[in-house]
């Protein structure tokens, strides 16, 4: 009985000529994988929200069932910021570059993008008040001073903290598509 899913000389049907999802240059998509702080960070605070669904399910079964909807409203706010924080990030994509933060989202379309560079600077480290020396990848608008924009990436962020090379691979990529389709 013939495998063809198994075995490596079977004949491409023309309808296995679509494109695959990372060819579509139209999606939104980031170019670096989120780093450990970041996913271990949303990881606790899953684990924390099922921790609060399990006491809601008490409370509902020997309580109020106010008292039981307001612990599971809180479970969908930590659900909801979990998810949120797993979203935060440089995106890009053809129609420009997009800065997600944890409450806020800056899209740049590509006319709009100057230079996207790499510089030594102080950086906040983990997002916290603390500064330490850095790299830090800024995006320059048309308009704009070449220092006014916060940093869209940094070497002591949550995705890259002691992750170096991780942060140089993803400052190369963001790079590489902002001389693709910026307007020079």
């Amino acid at each position: 009985m013939p495998l063809p899913f198994l075995t490596a000389d079977r004949v491409f049907e023309a309808t296995d000529d679509v494109p695959l999802p990372y060819d579509d240059r139209d999606r939104w998509r980031r170019p670096y994988r989120p780093g450990p702080w970041r996913v271990g960070t949303a990881a606790l605070a899953l684990l924390l929200a099922s921790f609060v669904l399990f006491a809601a399910v008490i409370i509902a079964a020997t309580a109020e069932l106010t008292s039981a909807g307001v612990v599971f409203g809180l479970a969908l706010l930590v659900i909801a910021a979990a998810l949120r924080l797993l979203r935060v990030g440089v995106w890009v994509s053809a129609r420009g570059l997009r800065h997600v933060g944890f409450l806020t989202t800056r899209t740049a379309s590509w006319e709009q993008v100057m230079a996207v560079r790499t510089v030594q600077q102080p950086v906040r480290w983990l997002g916290l008040p603390r500064t330490v020396q850095g790299q830090a990848l800024l995006l320059v608008r048309r308009g704009q001073s070449p220092d006014g924009g916060p940093a869209l990436l940094t070497t002591h962020n949550a995705d890259f903290l002691g992750r170096v090379e991780a942060f140089d691979r993803a400052a190369d990529a963001v790079e590489a598509w902002a001389d693709e389709y910026c307007p020079h």
